[in-house]
């Protein structure tokens, strides 16, 4: 059973196959069917004549094995930038404000805005409409910078206390003497209402959350005009 079975992989199954094959030196092998007209292949001319389809398959894979190795490549020096750490921004607080800052005391007014002053100036306040120039940068809470006039490299200028920015910003630098540095913690009531969109390298502020300002108060153009 297991040389029937065996050669039966090997030969064409009936029983005149035995003397349907035949070869001779020249590698010609016939194949004579009962009925039909014998069929003859050349075995050695056909191991040296090139198949067109098999070159154009060959190539196919060369090509496709080319495409998926630069595709790797690419993926792989994406994934790399995609771990690169995000770059960091400047700051008005670093690491070592931040840990001075655990000691200040948190001053609450009575519409909700906290704040500390992380460094107390010595000019004069600005009084309510005076144009004024600030730095600030400003975050979520959870330390995401969402806007800085750092990034811009001038201080911000507006009337204080004109409505020209949020209400809690507004009330923060009025209490503030030139020269000074505050973080103002700022509900959400005091915030943005509408909210803001996030932006490449930049945090969703959600309607009316709350969020953080850091402030250094520059100058008050005009005070500091009438004071000479």
């Amino acid at each position: 059973m297991a040389s029937s079975l065996s050669s039966s992989l090997l030969l064409p199954i009936g029983p005149a196959s035995a003397k349907s094959l035949c070869a001779n030196r020249q590698g010609v092998c016939c194949a004579k069917p009962r009925g039909l007209a014998p069929m003859c292949s050349n075995l050695e001319q056909g191991r040296n004549r090139p198949d067109d389809n098999s070159d154009l398959m060959k190539r196919r894979d060369v090509m496709g094995l080319v495409f998926v190795a630069s595709t790797l490549f690419v993926d792989s020096y994406g994934a790399k930038g995609a771990g690169l750490p995000p770059e960091e921004k400047p700051r008005l607080c670093d690491a070592s404000c931040e840990k001075e800052l655990e000691n200040v005391p948190m001053v609450t007014t009575e519409s909700g805005l906290q704040y500390k002053d992380i460094v107390v100036g010595s000019g004069p306040s600005p009084p309510v409409g005076f144009q004024v120039a600030a730095n600030y940068v400003a975050m979520v809470p959870s330390g995401q910078i969402f806007d800085s006039s750092l990034d811009k490299g001038l201080p911000y200028l507006f009337r204080v206390g004109s409505g020209q920015v949020i209400k809690g910003l507004d009330e923060g630098i009025l209490s503030m003497k030139v020269g000074g540095k505050r973080r103002l913690y700022i509900p959400g009531s005091l915030a943005f209402p509408k909210g803001l969109a996030s932006a490449p390298g930049r945090p969703r502020v959600a309607p009316s959350a709350p969020v953080v300002f850091d402030v250094r108060l520059e100058y008050i153009p005009g005070l500091e005009t009438e004071e000479e």
